[in-house]
């Protein structure tokens, strides 16, 4: 069992690497899809539109929004990898979960949703029976965003990447389409 995070900005080539990767292996692929679209949000339908379309229609897709750590436990199996796109979405549907109404400036508490099943994906990777790899953004190499919310996420988002990398074998970053080793 090998775990694999592939981390990279916005349009950096990630999820194309980790496809490769996942396709590479010769494997049955399940990919666990988090992202979800709101009512409203006609440019994000768009876009999981056209990841549906882009991947090989012998590919099992899972869409889990929230329970990712039961989806990993009830998917990864010796003879299959399964591929997670991506944590970053991931987390944003658990910080915004709930009916909290956070403030523009101070501290931001948390949903307890969230680390709930931050502990739950933590357990499900130590515990995974095939191949995992799980795609993230890495969202705090620009400046300081404004408001209290976007600087808690930045701050939980790497928080995860950093609490992954370390329960995964390997870490890659991609950056133009080019991936750089950074744990094997």
């Amino acid at each position: 069992m090998t775990t694999t995070l592939v981390l990279g900005g916005a349009r950096s080539g990630k999820s194309a690497h980790a496809e490769a990767l996942a396709l590479a292996s010769g494997r049955e692929v399940v990919y666990i899809a988090t992202a979800q679209a709101g009512r409203s949000d006609g440019e994000m339908a768009q876009r999981i539109a056209h990841h549906r379309t882009s991947r090989p229609a012998h590919w099992t897709t899972v869409e889990e929004p929230i329970a990712l750590g039961a989806a990993l436990r009830q998917w990864c199996m010796p003879e299959r990898v399964v591929l997670v796109d991506c944590l970053t979405l991931w987390l944003s549907n658990l910080l915004f979960s709930g009916t909290e109404v956070f403030p523009d400036t101070g501290p931001v508490t948390l949903p307890a949703l969230l680390h709930q099943e931050c502990a739950a994906l933590f357990d499900a990777l130590a515990g995974a029976s095939g191949d995992v790899i799980l795609v993230s953004n890495e969202v705090g190499m620009g400046i300081v965003p404004m408001g209290a919310v976007t600087r808690a996420f930045v701050d939980e988002q790497g928080r995860l990447n950093q609490a992954v990398a370390a329960r995964c074998d390997r870490a890659v970053f991609v950056a133009a389409g080019l991936p750089l080793v950074l744990k094997c």
